[in-house]
């Protein structure tokens, strides 16, 4: 089996080869706009690496050679900085989608799997669970909502237009790991913020709105629901989230602070201002998203995958914040090349 990883070495990315490694007679190949080095080590060894940027003009081509003999594609290629500039974000996230589509279509890939996600679901309840077909129109103040809900039209016209393709969505919640936790600083908080002292010194409260309610996922276990519908060759829509679902009691407990409810509208108020003023690089759509979306049932994904989480949320959580405080980026990562290289031969 050929399987080719979209955004390989993104967090994703690097969870899902791990899993794909693990099984035996899968060849794989991955896309990146920066390549590893060849002496890279694991999970950048034994991948076919591809040097492609999903959004330059001649992606579609670079990825029709790219997906050549693939029996599945996973798209996992998306950018949430700089979030100043929406026009950037989507030339990756909304038209590098696209250019992965025609590819698929051009190549014959039998199944495409894409990285949607919580966020887009349309407003929806925070004390009952919502299955897949709950609306995917999002939250309009979020651009990361938006484009996601863009994704979500643009895989229905795909499907309609080559029904011989299998379209798998994959929309889990919040991925976290201790990579995640550099992650959260690099892209959203900024270097202005400090956080070492997170896991060192309680925090002493945490005002937080009680509706800010989410949904977590360890990026691993993420890994292991897109190599099941692969191996399935399962199509469709499935949430992925572990138990329990998090709210501002468990943030609170992670963080060994005491929670104090507060009004959405100043918190949002605060997240607006210091980005605005390039304080912070955590918009206030994602406020708008914690606030807003609906809390995800994973039954189907339970049930037609067999896929069942190893970490619970909680623990996922926690692992996530002991990498903001200790700034944890994955041992592998300064081998990933500067330039772009061209596609290496197969």
């Amino acid at each position: 089996m050929r399987v080719v990883v979209v955004g390989a070495t993104g967090n994703v990315g690097l969870g899902v080869l791990r899993r794909l490694q693990r099984e035996a007679g899968v060849e794989i190949v991955g896309v990146a706009r920066r390549v590893p080095a060849p002496d890279a080590p694991a999970p950048y060894a034994g991948v076919f690496w591809h040097a492609i940027d999903v959004a330059a003009d001649r992606a579609v081509r670079d990825l029709t050679l790219a997906f050549s003999g693939a029996d599945a594609v996973i798209s996992l290629a998306w950018l949430l900085q700089p979030n100043h500039d929406e026009r950037v974000l989507a030339a990756t996230n909304v038209g590098g989608l696209r250019h992965v589509l025609q590819a698929v279509a051009a190549a014959g890939v039998p199944q495409v799997l894409v990285a949607s996600s919580v966020g887009a679901y349309s407003q929806g309840p925070k004390r009952r669970r919502v299955d897949e077909t709950w609306p995917t129109g999002s939250i309009a103040s979020s651009h990361y909502g938006r484009h996601k809900a863009r994704i979500e039209r643009m895989m229905d016209v795909f499907e309609r237009d080559h029904p011989d393709v299998v379209v798998t969505r994959m929309r889990p919640g919040l991925v976290m790991n201790r990579r995640a936790g550099a992650d959260l600083i690099r892209l959203f908080v900024g270097p202005l913020v400090p956080v070492r002292w997170l896991t060192r010194v309680p925090l002493p409260v945490l005002p937080m709105p009680p509706r800010a309610v989410s949904q977590v996922v360890h990026v691993d276990d993420l890994g292991d629901a897109f190599w099941r519908a692969v191996d399935r060759r399962a199509g469709g829509a499935f949430n992925v989230a572990a138990e329990p679902v998090v709210g501002p009691d468990e943030v609170a407990e992670v963080l060994g602070a005491r929670w104090v409810p507060m009004r959405i509208a100043p918190v949002r108020g605060a997240i607006w201002l210091a980005w605005q003023l390039h304080l912070i690089r955590l918009d206030p759509g994602w406020l708008d998203i914690a606030t807003s979306v609906p809390v995800m049932s994973t039954e189907r994904a339970r049930a037609e995958l067999g896929w069942a989480p190893t970490v619970d949320a909680i623990d996922a959580l926690r692992e996530a914040i002991r990498g903001v405080a200790d700034h944890e980026v994955e041992a592998a990562s300064p081998h990933l090349g500067r330039r772009p290289r061209p596609p290496m031969a197969q």
